[in-house]
């Protein structure tokens, strides 16, 4: 059991101040962060002050120092970058021979802890070293801090003129050296520096090893607060130039070159082409301790890779051997030596530069031992054959190296090549994505097939993040992946499998980071166990998630868009509601109001007959004011979907008659003629399909001419009644019939009287939907006028009938 720092406990207590010891410790696997620098950022982005203690040989540009001078390799380190931040520093300096007294009398560690530790690394030399390391790191950090104060204070200088550095990285071993000794170096000078690495265009790095290793270095040259790029070109020190005159740099760092022979001899060492070529920039060269020789002139392959060539080279100049006996009894050619010499092309396109090479040696010795004079001995009896020989194996060697090497270059080439299709046909999907849904597919499936695994994008919910898409499908992450998502999301940066918080994770995540803020995370599970995914792809992943969050946003616009529409659609509707009620609800009130008044003032003197046309004018407004309500009330709980139907056996003709005379007691004037027909039967709900009927009559009524008849026809079609309300009005224009069942939605009279709320034909269709069954209009009906509006509902005992 492991005792850790609670790094979310401590800011849950909000203190305001936080005493963290062991700045530079390692956290256990699985917590939030590998560092425990990292907790302490975290609780100062919380708004937490901390106080926190480190030796100095944590530092992590003076790790190659302090393995000089104890010998020890420390593990545990804090960019420099952390330090410079700090708001004090405060030496706890104690000198060497008093520490060691401390330290045996048991006042640091325990007796046995303290022993090895004396006779391991606190010695008095090393301890000496470290107090000068402290005092002159906490000098430098003093002469800031005047300076920075005499600037503020407007006291003349002189000041140092500002540097800049340029370090070169390479592939080599010591490329993390010389990046710690530019980064003192920029520390010193309190100058802004960059780490470039530059590429051959025409020899890429294929080496997956060394390639971690330029990674690994670049890496460390961000913690250490560098700015790293990466550049191609044929010319690599005019490139290197041509960068450090662009940025304005006054010094390039550059390791010891580790140029060959061939290459030194060839002026191929890119220290000397700077050096030569550099027109007012200093060229400062690293040799670190331990890399004095140059490199060999060729590099070997490791064990595996030299027992995969030799015997993919014995395979071949066996086959090659073969096909020369089987040569020779069918003619004879005067030089047979073109046989081995195909094997060993077909190797070095086939398998590669090492296979090749071992096919030209082997092919050396068969072919002078199987077919030159005297056969079956590496005896070769003329000289002119063994010079001969010698010019095959010189040949072979070459062509078989450069045919390798364009085998892997060719091999880098269509990996680039495929890469670019990848992210082409990204674009290309993207471009036709309609919605949020299709985006999220595309991102998972391209970014799947990228890394060659598993690929998620979890987007902000409610509450939480929430899985939105996966490639393979999956809605399952493990508790570790979900936690590197929520703080990849909070803190918009990456996290996961590879970076440095909740590295355990098997998934590595990176935001997707749009103008207004992080909308969510893309997670990828790299599909080797190596610490980070290869540089392209990397670069890849980041243009799909920033593509994608772009188009996430462009469906989120798009949608916004469409939200807008609506509420301004609603709030036309709302408008056109506030108008009509404070039309139809004032008119019956002014008329019920004008009516009593009257009969109040007047009373007794008023003639009996005038007495009852106004009380007939009051309970007439009185119940137009009861049907609005009612209908304001229907069309209320058809938009929560509150309805309650039943469904029952309804006689229609009952119904229709029920209606009718509903109708006429309201308007006594007004002619209804109803189309006799035999018994029908519906599953409806009886009251409900009633209010239809008598919406539909009063609509017929409100858009006829005075004393038009309004006819009711009923009738059975198959499993279906048919209710067709038919009045003798103006008619519907065509271009309105799809959308007289809207709400709120009118057509103007042309005989000038108002029209109505628009209410009336959208709760009947409301009504008839809930009992299952449809309503449409047609006109026009009769000549050019005339509206015909028909109900449908399922006959009773019908099949299907609910």
């Amino acid at each position: 059991t492991l005792m850790e720092f609670d790094i979310d406990a401590a800011i849950a207590r909000r203190p305001k101040l936080l005493l963290v010891d062991e700045f530079a410790h390692s956290n256990a696997p699985g917590a939030l962060h590998p560092k425990r620098y990292q907790d302490v950022e975290e609780a100062l982005r919380a708004g937490i002050d901390v106080w926190t203690t480190m030796n100095i040989q944590h530092l992590e540009s003076l790790t190659d120092v302090i393995e000089r001078i104890a010998g020890i390799t420390v593990r545990e380190t804090v960019p420099d970058r952390v330090l410079d931040e700090a708001d004090e520093i405060v030496v706890v300096d104690l000198p060497p021979h008093e520490l060691v007294k401390r330290m045996k009398e048991g006042k640091v560690y325990l007796p046995e802890n303290a022993r090895r530790a004396i006779d391991q690394f606190f010695k008095i030399s090393n301890l000496t070293a470290l107090r000068e390391l402290t005092l002159r790191r906490t000098a430098d950090r003093v002469d800031e801090q005047m300076i920075e104060q005499l600037r503020q204070q407007g006291i003349e200088g002189p000041w140092p003129t500002a540097e800049r550095l340029l370090v070169c990285i390479g592939g080599g071993n010591h490329s993390e050296a010389v990046v710690r000794t530019a980064g003192r170096m920029a520390a010193a000078l309190k100058s802004e520096w960059f780490a470039v690495h530059v590429s051959h265009a025409e020899r890429e790095v294929t080496d997956r090893r060394e390639q971690r290793r330029i990674d690994k270095t670049l890496a460390l040259a961000q913690r250490l607060g560098a700015r790293t790029f990466r550049l191609s070109a044929k010319d690599l020190a005019g490139e290197v130039l041509t960068f450090a005159q662009r940025n304005n740099v006054t010094q390039i760092v550059i390791g010891r070159s580790g140029a060959g022979l061939l290459d030194r001899l060839l002026g191929r060492s890119l220290p000397a082409a700077l050096q030569a070529r550099a027109d007012g920039i200093a060229i400062t060269v690293v040799a670190p301790a331990g890399n004095s020789e140059p490199r060999p002139w060729m590099h070997w392959p490791d064990a595996q890779s030299a027992t995969s060539a030799a015997a993919i080279g014995t395979g071949a100049v066996t086959l090659a051997v073969l096909a020369g006996l089987a040569i020779e009894h069918v003619t004879q050619l005067p030089n047979l030596s073109m046989v081995f010499l195909f094997a060993v092309l077909v190797s070095a396109l086939r398998f590669g530069r090492w296979p090749a090479i071992a096919t030209a040696v082997l092919s050396f010795f068969a072919y002078n031992f199987f077919f030159l004079e005297p056969r079956l001995s590496f005896t070769v009896a003329k000289p002119h054959e063994l010079f001969a020989l010698l010019v095959f194996l010189a040949v072979a060697v070459v062509t078989g190296g450069l045919a390798g090497r364009l085998r892997e270059q060719a091999t880098a080439v269509r990996e680039r090549a495929q890469a670019t299709q990848a992210l082409f046909d990204f674009s290309s999907r993207l471009s036709a994505a309609a919605s949020s849904d299709d985006v999220l597919t595309v991102l998972t499936t391209q970014s799947s097939a990228l890394v060659r695994s598993k690929a998620v994008v979890l987007l902000q919910g409610a509450a939480d993040l929430e899985l939105s898409a996966s490639w393979p499908p999956d809605d399952h992450l493990p508790t570790p992946d979900w936690a590197a998502a929520r703080w990849a999301f909070k803190e918009r940066a990456a996290a996961g499998h590879g970076t440095t918080t909740m590295p355990t994770a098997r998934f590595q995540f990176r935001p997707l980071l749009a103008p207004s803020g992080p909308i969510g995370v893309l997670g990828v599970e790299p599909a080797e166990d190596v610490g980070s995914l290869p540089s392209a792809t990397e670069a890849a992943l980041q243009s799909m998630a920033e593509q994608a969050t772009v188009a996430l946003e462009r469906t989120r616009l798009v949608a916004e868009a469409g939200s807008a529409a609506t509420n301004a659609e609603s709030e036309r509707l709302r408008t056109a509601l506030l108008s009509s009620i404070s039309h139809d609800l004032r008119t019956p009130l002014a008329s019920i109001l004008g009516s009593a008044t009257s009969l109040k003032t007047l009373g007794d003197r008023m003639p009996v007959s005038d007495r009852q046309d106004l009380l007939t004018t009051i309970e007439e407004e009185a119940e137009r004011l009861t049907r609005f309500i009612a209908n304001i009330l229907d069309m209320t709980k058809l938009d929560a979907g509150v309805v309650q139907t039943r469904s029952e056996v309804v006689d229609v003709n009952d119904v229709v008659q029920s209606a009718v005379e509903r109708a006429r007691r309201q308007r006594p004037n007004r002619k209804i003629e109803v189309t006799p027909t035999g018994a029908l039967q519906a599953s409806a709900d009886a009251a409900l399909l009633e209010q239809v009927l008598v919406n539909l009559l009063d609509n017929a009524d409100k858009y006829s001419p005075v004393g038009a008849i309004t006819r009711v026809e009923t009738r059975r079609a198959g499993e279906r009644i048919s209710l067709s309300v038919l009045d003798a009005g103006i008619g519907i224009p065509p271009e309105s019939l799809s959308r007289v069942f809207d709400k709120f939605y009118r057509v103007a009279s042309a005989d000038g009287r108002a029209p109505g709320t628009g209410l009336g034909l959208s709760i009947c269709a409301g009504l008839v939907h809930a009992m299952g069954g449809s309503i449409l209009a047609k006109s026009p009906v009769e000549g050019e006028r005339g509206t015909m509006i028909v109900v449908e509902l399922l006959a009773a005992g019908a099949q299907g009938d609910r």
